[in-house]
Parts: structure tokens; C-alpha cells; sequence
């Protein structure tokens, strides 16, 4: 059975554990090691994440198998103030993958979205990430394309994507 919580800062540890377990599958055929380094010491330092969570108005939920949390995904409502949802983190330990469990995930944030009257949840993906496939069947749309700069000459290629509630 799948459970999903809410996550508060003392969670933050367990989420980069997730982000750490996971980004090496997710990215490893896509990116460099010193490439997913940098990105997670960037993106999910303590420091980072209780930012997002205690000032940037990011919510995070946890999922829990039986046993374990097996992931996460963070978003904020009304993004740039505009009536969209912004799907900032979704990640999910390679064993939970392709069980449904993301998209259970989806569906939470979908229907928090809605509650908030939301009209449009969005996200960015990397071009070449597997989880193209599963936003698009969801209903997600590419909607632009985006190339982020970071130090040492590091890109975040991404595909801009919505989909409307």
C-alpha cells in the first residue's frame, strides 16, 4: 500500500537520501558524474531544500511503500503569480519505478492544483530523460524549449511542459 505524507524540514535529509538514490539512475546515461555532483550538492544541500520549503513557498510530499519513504516530488502554487501550479522535483527510487507510484504522485499534486484553482501545472524535464514519455502520456505538452547555463559550463537542456487542469 502507497501513503502520502507531507514533509517538513526535519524530512529534508530523507529527501536528498531519495534525490541521491535516485539521480544516478535517472541521469547517469545522460550526464557526467561531476555533472550530477554539482547538481545535487546545488539543488539539495540542507541549506537549498529548507529554503525552498520555509521561504520560496515550495510544499513537499513523501511517498511511503510499506516500509519506506520511495519518494518525493515538491511544487508551489500560484508560480510567478500566475494561476499555475509549478511541479518543481518529482523523484522516485529505482525500485519503485514503473509501479505506478509516480503517477500517484501526479495525481496528488493534480488534485492540490485544483484545489488551489490552478488552471496549469507545469514542469521542466530534460530532453533526453525517460520521464518525457511518462509526462506526455499523463497529458503533459511540451510547450518550449529551455537551456539553462550553470557554472563550469554545465546545461540543463529541458523541454518547458503543461498541462492544463
Amino acid at each position: 500500500m502507497l501513503i502520502i505524507s507531507g514533509a517538513t524540514t526535519k524530512d529534508l535529509k530523507l529527501i536528498r537520501e531519495i534525490a541521491y538514490g535516485s539521480w544516478p539512475d535517472t541521469y547517469g546515461a545522460i550526464l557526467s558524474k561531476e555533472q550530477i555532483d554539482y547538481m545535487l550538492n546545488l539543488f539539495y544541500s540542507e541549506e537549498t531544500l529548507s529554503e525552498n520549503l520555509n521561504k520560496k513557498g515550495h510544499h513537499f510530499i513523501l511517498l511511503h511503500d510499506d516500509t519506506n519513504c520511495i519518494g518525493f516530488a515538491s511544487f508551489e502554487h500560484n508560480y510567478l503569480n500566475k494561476n499555475h501550479t509549478r511541479l518543481h522535483k518529482i523523484y522516485l527510487l529505482p525500485r519503485a519505478q514503473g509501479k505506478g507510484a509516480g503517477k500517484l504522485l501526479i495525481d496528488t499534486v493534480e488534485k492540490l492544483a485544483t484545489e488551489n484553482h490552478s488552471g496549469v501545472i507545469s514542469l521542466n524535464v530534460n530532453k533526453f530523460n525517460k520521464a518525457l514519455s511518462f509526462y506526455q502520456k499523463i497529458g503533459f505538452k511540451v510547450v518550449a524549449e529551455e537551456v539553462i547555463e550553470l557554472d563550469f559550463g554545465y546545461l540543463m537542456e529541458d523541454y518547458k511542459m503543461e498541462k492544463k487542469l
